[in-house]
This record gives C-alpha cells, sequence and structure tokens, in this order.
C-alpha cells in the first residue's frame, strides 16, 4: 500500500476564469482554453516538460457526443495541444460505468482527436489502496495506480445536472479515479446520507489534487441529468487550479447558492477549497452570465427542507426524497441497472421492479441506463409544493 507523504496539495490561489465560447469550432475552442489558461498564469505554471500528464474528461457512457453526455472532444483537444506545447506527455483516462474509456471515447468522437495526436486512452481500473494522510473523515481510499501515480492531472468535466449531487463539475469528475465497481460499493456505504457521499467526493478531490480544472460548459445539460438529461447552449468555458471555487461560481450562474451543492456544502465543513464567493476573484469576459430558468433534476429538494431540524427531516423523509421510477415502455430489460444497483434492490420477474424499502436512493439505475427508462418521481411533498 502506498503511503504517500508528498500528496498534491491545492493551490491556494482562488481565482475563477469565465470565457465565453460560443461553438465547438476547435480553434474557437482552442483560442478559449488557452486565454482562459493564460489569465491563471499559463500552461507552464501547471505542466512542465517532460511530465506524464493524465487528462480526466467526463466519459459516464457511450453516447453520441450531442447528447452531452460526455466531455466534448474540441475542449480534450486543446488541452491535448496545451499540454504538448509545454513538453508534457497527455494521456486520456477515466473509469465509465458502462464499458470501457475507449468505448466511450469511440461513441463519443474523443478516440479520432486522440489518435490524430497520438495520445494514448487508459481504462482507470487498476486499483490500489492509498494512505488519505490528510482525511479528516476518510483515512484511505482505492484508486486508480494510473491515475495516482500521473506527475499531474487535468481536470475536464462536463457541465450537467446529477440526479444525486445536483450537479456535476470539477469536484465530482475526479471520482472517476476510483476504480471500476468501487464506486458502486461507496454509494452501498453512504446509503441515503447524501453529505456523507458528498464528503467522500471532496476528501477523494483533495487528495488527488489536479493541477487544474477546464470545464465544458458550451453546451451543457439540464434537467435529469447526467446520462439522460436535455442538452442546453451555455457557452462558456471556466478554469480554476481550484475546482471548488469553480463549482462555486458555477452553480451560482443556475440559480445555486454555495450550501445547496452538496459538495460545496461539504468542502464548507471540511475547510478544503475557497467555499466563499466573496473570496474568489472572477476573470473574463463571460463574467456576470446567468442561466435564467436552468432546470435542476427532480431530486432537487425544496431549499426550505434544509433548514429543519434532523429529527424533523428523518419524519417527513419520504414526503421530501424523490425515488427512480421504471417506464416499462422504455425498458428492454437489458439487466444494466440490475447489476450495478449498489444495495441490489433491482430484479426482473415479468419486468423489472424496484424493492423502494432498501433502496438508498443513489440513482445509480437513473445514471447507468443507456435506454432512459428510469425516470425520477418526485415525493408528494415536493410534488405538493412545485
Amino acid at each position: 500500500m502506498i503511503n504517500p507523504e508528498n500528496l498534491r496539495s491545492i493551490s491556494p490561489m482562488s481565482k475563477v476564469v469565465l470565457k465565453r465560447c460560443q461553438d465547438y469550432d476547435p480553434e474557437r475552442v482552442y483560442q478559449s482554453v488557452a486565454k482562459s489558461i493564460d489569465l491563471l498564469g499559463g500552461i507552464s505554471s501547471f505542466i512542465k516538460k517532460g511530465e506524464r500528464v493524465l487528462l480526466k474528461p467526463n466519459l459516464l457512457s457511450a453516447k453520441p457526443v450531442e447528447k452531452a453526455v460526455t466531455t466534448h472532444p474540441a475542449v480534450i483537444e486543446a488541452v491535448i495541444r496545451l499540454v504538448k506545447d509545454a513538453g508534457g506527455t497527455p494521456f486520456i483516462g477515466d473509469s465509465p460505468g458502462i464499458g470501457s474509456a475507449a468505448q466511450v471515447a469511440a461513441k463519443s468522437g474523443i478516440k479520432e482527436v486522440a489518435d490524430r495526436y497520438g495520445v494514448e486512452i487508459v481504462n482507470l481500473s487498476d486499483g490500489i489502496q492509498v494512505e488519505n494522510s490528510k482525511g479528516k473523515v476518510f483515512k484511505r481510499f482505492d484508486v486508480s495506480k494510473t491515475a495516482f501515480e500521473a506527475d499531474a492531472i487535468i481536470n475536464i468535466p462536463k457541465l450537467k445536472t446529477h440526479a444525486m449531487m445536483t450537479l456535476t463539475l470539477g469536484v465530482k469528475n475526479i471520482f472517476g479515479c476510483v476504480p471500476g465497481k468501487r464506486k458502486v460499493s461507496w454509494h452501498f456505504e453512504a446509503g441515503h446520507d447524501k453529505m456523507a457521499f458528498a464528503k467522500m467526493l471532496v476528501e477523494f478531490y483533495q487528495m488527488l489534487s489536479p493541477r487544474l480544472t477546464i470545464l465544458d460548459g458550451i453546451i451543457g445539460m439540464e434537467g435529469d441529468g447526467p446520462g439522460s438529461g436535455i442538452p442546453r447552449d451555455m457557452g462558456i468555458i471556466a478554469a480554476s487550479s481550484d475546482a471548488v471555487a469553480m463549482d462555486v461560481i458555477v452553480s451560482r450562474m443556475v440559480g445555486l447558492e454555495p450550501d445547496e451543492l452538496p459538495t460545496t456544502k461539504a468542502a464548507m465543513e471540511l475547510g478544503i477549497g475557497e467555499t466563499d464567493p466573496e473570496k474568489i476573484e472572477l476573470i473574463g469576459d463571460a463574467v456576470g452570465m446567468v442561466f435564467e430558468d436552468f432546470i435542476l433534476p427532480e431530486t432537487t429538494e425544496p431549499r426550505f427542507v434544509s433548514w429543519l431540524p434532523s429529527f424533523v427531516k428523518k419524519q417527513m423523509d419520504k414526503a421530501f426524497t424523490s425515488r427512480p421510477a421504471v417506464k416499462h415502455d422504455r425498458c428492454r430489460l437489458c439487466n444494466i441497472c440490475v447489476t450495478y444497483c449498489p444495495p441490489q434492490v433491482m430484479e426482473i420477474t415479468d419486468k423489472l421492479r424496484i424493492n423502494y424499502d432498501d433502496c438508498i436512493r443513489c440513482y445509480c439505475c437513473h445514471e447507468l441506463c443507456p435506454e432512459g427508462a428510469i425516470d425520477i418521481k418526485k415525493g408528494w411533498g415536493i410534488r405538493l409544493l412545485s
């Protein structure tokens, strides 16, 4: 077991760059990404000659790029060019929910870019256990050996909604460095406790500490993401050395205060990254942009629920907790949700059935269903107040 005495540390700099970029024309994307990094000190501030650099995009599942499920290949291409210019050796890696990184890359157009630049695509499935010496809650993690031993990580998330975590941005994207089905067991261990899962994500992010996060928000996803939401033109690239700070700013752009995003709330409690918007310096021509009527997931609870005492929330849990619901007309009985359900509460008899008494509301079934056959049904209390 590796005992990492020299864990990468998150830069104290709390600058977030917001750049406009209206489409995925490769040269326009390159200019936007390059300018964003220049405003943070330039690529040479983050990558040194000879370093092996993991590019960690969002490769959730093998869907066409226009579905906005994965990081767009034009953004990855821009980062490849910049890393190569700095003398680094980039490679692309992730541990998708279904299939391999290579399969997802082929479907989403990323493989064509990787092949053109001679960049390797790696499945982050080689797990090792690592002591988390900085952890206040989680003292060790299973992590991809390839990701952990990379000289540097550049985090390239997609701006999307997420049924469990509300949004998946910079912090959440690093969870893809957890190998294979170990991600499923983390869901099971957290159970119904959304904040326990959020704290795990934040401490895992802190342990790996990507040197740079570049968010693909040119076309994002709203609604019931991260795999079956609605693509939305947003026209931004965001960048920061502190993904916590970047998440604070981007979540505010879609109408969420910092304590309404579970990972940011967890970061506040753990003292990781910059969570105070007043202490984050904003740079770029997209500063001040907001996205009116951005559609959050059906699982998002009314704000007043977070103010209730814990014993009251416990009594009202069913009223304000959404749940996965099967759309039987779309279900092909492929068994993927049954296989990957953390508490194993799904089964196929004459049709797909869910044991709601033991369901932990992790929404892995919704996230991974290739047919969009798992819907989200609001709790009756949420429906009453909607």
